[in-house]
C-alpha cells in the first residue's frame, strides 16, 4: 500500500499515512496523537481496549518521533484537526525521538545550533514553501520570455567586481576566491550570444557585518539581457518579474501567510514610481527633516531606504520605488554612463534596497577607462577582454532571494528566514 498524505484522505478508505507526532495526549480511555507530514495534520484516535497492542507498543514514544499508521480516516464534528480523525490498524515506530533540546521560546541563536529542529514548525514550513514558490514565479516568467538558465562558477581566479569583501581559498598550488556575484560571467554570456539569461545560485560576501539584513552567503537571483535601449528597459522587466513571482505566492499561499504570518501579499500595480536620487533628498528633507550625511552624498543608507517607503506610499500608494541618478563614485565601474551619471537604479521595497541594476557599458574603450578610473583595470583584465571581440547593448540586475522572503513575510532577521544562516560568527550546522 503507498504512502497517502494527510490532505488526500478519503473518508472511509483504506490508507498508509506517516509524519511526526507533532503532540501525543494520553487520556484515561483514549490515546491521541496528531500526526503531521508536509500536506498537513490529523488526530489519530486509539481507543485503549480496543487498540492495547498498539498503545502497548507505543508506550514511553515522545512526541517529534516519525510514526506510520494503516487505518481509515473519517469524518467527527467533534473533532478539531478539520472534522476528520484517523482509526488505526496497525503501527509502525519509524524513528523514536529523545527530548528536544530547545522549545520555540528559545532565542533565535541557540535555536541556530539545533536549526533541523527550529524548521519543524509550521510557521517555519511555510517560510521556505513561499520562498520555493516566489522563485518559481520568477523562474517560470522569465523562461516564457526566451531567458536560458546557465550556472556559473563560484571558485574564481581573481576577486570579483570591486576586489574586495571576498573570500580566499586554496586551489591546489594558488589562491582562488568564492566569488562575490555572477556578474562578470553574466556578461560573457551576452558576449557568447545568449542574449537573455538568468541564473539562481549562490553568493559569497566577505563583510563583517552583523545587521539583520546581512548574511557571508545568500541566494541570488540574478539576470542580464541584451539589446536594451535603455535602463528603463532593466526597470520594466523587474517589474513583470516581480509581479509574476508575487502573483505565484498569493495563489498558493495567500491565506496561509495570512493566518501565520499577519500580512497579505500585495500584488503591485505598474508601472512603479520612479524619482532621481537629488529629488528624492529634497523630498526626505521637506516632508521628514532629514539630511543625508555627508560621506553618504551620491547614494542612499539604510535610513534614507526606510524614509523612501514612507514617501512611496505617502505619496504613491505603492510598496515599491525606483530610485535613479547615483553618483558614479558610488555605483560599479561597469555602470553605462550618459552625461557622467550612471544609467542604473536601485530598487527599494518595504524600507530595504532589494536591488541595485543598470545598463551596463558594453564598448570596450570605453569600459576600460572606466576600470582605469577606479584603479581596476590590471584586477579585471581578464573580464575586459569579453568586449573586445563585440558584445551588445546590455543591462540586468540581482535580487536577494532571502531578503526577499524576509521582507515579503515581515521576519526581523535574515536569521530567522534563511533555511542555514551563515554570518561571522556562523559556520554550523
Amino acid at each position: 500500500m503507498k504512502r497517502v498524505l494527510i490532505n488526500n484522505l478519503e473518508a472511509g478508505e483504506e490508507a498508509r499515512i506517516s509524519g511526526w507526532a507533532e503532540a501525543i495526549r494520553d487520556t484515561k480511555y483514549m490515546l491521541f496523537i496528531i500526526l503531521k507530514d508536509a500536506s498537513g495534520k490529523i488526530q489519530v484516535s486509539l481507543d485503549k481496549a480496543q487498540n492495547a497492542a498498539l498503545v502497548k507498543e507505543l508506550d514511553g514514544v515522545l512526541a517529534n518521533s516519525i510514526l506510520e499508521f494503516t487505518g481509515k480516516m473519517q469524518l467527527s464534528e467533534y473533532v478539531k484537526q478539520g472534522g476528520r480523525e484517523f482509526i488505526p490498524e496497525s503501527l509502525k515506530i519509524l524513528s523514536k525521538a529523545e527530548m528536544l533540546p530547545i522549545d520555540v521560546t528559545a532565542n533565535i541563536d541557540t535555536r541556530l545550533d539545533y536549526r533541523w529542529i527550529d524548521l519543524r514548525t509550521e510557521k517555519n514550513n511555510l517560510m521556505l514553501k513561499v520562498q520555493s514558490a516566489f522563485v518559481d514565479g520568477m523562474r517560470s516568467f522569465l523562461i516564457k520570455q526566451n531567458f536560458t538558465e546557465i550556472h556559473t562558477p563560484k571558485l574564481i581566479a581573481t576577486a570579483s567586481e570591486s576586489g574586495s569583501d571576498v573570500f580566499e581559498v586554496k586551489y591546489f598550488d594558488r589562491k582562488a576566491y568564492l566569488a562575490q556575484s555572477p556578474q562578470f560571467y553574466k556578461q560573457m554570456a551576452i558576449a557568447s550570444g545568449l542574449e537573455r539569461i538568468f541564473e539562481v545560485a549562490p553568493a559569497f560576501r566577505a563583510e563583517n557585518s552583523n545587521t539583520n539584513r546581512h548574511t557571508t552567503e545568500f541566494t541570488s537571483f540574478d539576470l542580464e539581457f541584451a539589446y536594451i535601449d535603455s535602463y528603463t528597459d532593466v526597470m520594466d522587466l523587474e517589474e513583470e518579474l516581480l509581479i509574476a513571482g508575487l502573483t505565484k505566492v498569493k495563489e498558493l499561499y495567500g491565506e496561509e501567510i495570512k493566518r501565520l504570518f499577519a500580512t497579505d501579499v500585495i500584488i503591485p500595480k505598474r508601472p512603479f514610481p520612479r524619482i532621481k536620487l537629488q529629488d528624492l533628498y529634497q523630498e526626505l528633507n521637506k516632508r521628514y527633516n532629514y539630511e543625508i550625511p555627508a560621506y553618504d552624498i551620491g547614494d542612499m543608507n539604510a535610513e534614507a531606504e526606510k524614509l523612501t517607503s514612507r514617501f512611496a506610499m505617502e505619496e504613491y500608494g505603492h510598496e515599491f520605488i525606483f530610485v535613479t541618478d547615483f553618483a558614479k563614485t558610488k555605483r560599479a565601474f561597469y555602470h553605462m554612463r550618459k552625461d557622467d551619471v550612471p544609467q542604473g537604479f536601485d530598487l527599494i521595497w518595504k524600507g530595504t534596497e532589494i536591488t541595485t541594476g543598470a545598463q551596463r557599458e558594453h564598448r570596450y574603450e570605453e569600459l576600460t577607462k572606466q576600470a582605469r578610473e577606479k584603479g581596476l583595470d590590471k584586477d579585471v583584465e581578464f573580464y575586459l577582454q569579453f568586449f573586445r571581440y563585440g558584445c551588445p547593448p546590455h543591462g540586468g540586475f540581482a535580487i536577494g532571494v532571502d531578503r526577499l522572503t524576509m521582507l515579503l513575510l515581515g521576519i526581523p532577521s535574515l536569521k530567522e528566514e534563511m533555511f542555514i544562516f551563515r554570518g561571522p560568527s556562523r559556520l554550523t550546522p
